[in-house]
């Protein structure tokens, strides 16, 4: 049978301290989707200014949600910080908890025009120079994952 289990998640910087560049952006877009595949998962969009981030995933029913995020959140600032990226005397750090809401397909275009209009709804927050996310999608009425020049993923 197949599963469309799709989740926003959303999560901020500690303190809400305006972290993320350009460069930890790129870093964190291709970080969380290597960590999406290794939890039976997939990040379809990401969304991020300087101060929080927005992610649009489809999950596996067997993929454990709390890890991810957690693997999401924490394996990212980690590895954001050894390769010393971002801004801050501390590097990375991202704020306690998180929040996970449930989208019905028919609701996802909306969630991925939310995702995308980041940078204009907080225009103070926009994260400079950088372009945004290289969205995924899926091919209708399959179970592939095509990326954006339809090369399998």
């Amino acid at each position: 049978m197949r599963h469309r289990l799709y989740y926003h998640i959303i999560w901020a910087t500690r303190s809400r301290l305006p972290l993320v560049t350009a460069e930890l952006a790129t870093f964190l877009c291709h970080y969380l989707r290597s960590i999406a595949r290794q939890e039976r998962a997939h990040v379809l969009e990401i969304g991020m200014v300087t101060t929080h981030l927005h992610l649009l995933a489809r999950t596996d029913p067997q993929t454990n949600l709390s890890r991810l995020v957690q693997r999401f959140k924490g394996g990212s600032a980690h590895q954001a910080n050894v390769e010393r990226l971002g801004r801050g005397a501390d590097g990375l750090r991202w704020a306690k908890g998180y929040t996970l809401e449930t989208v019905s397909p028919r609701a996802l275009d909306a969630v991925r025009q939310y995702l995308r209009t980041q940078p204009e709804r907080h225009p103070e927050e926009a994260i400079p120079d950088w372009a945004g996310d290289t969205p995924e999608y899926e091919q209708i009425g399959g179970e592939q994952w095509v990326g954006p020049n339809r090369a399998l993923l």
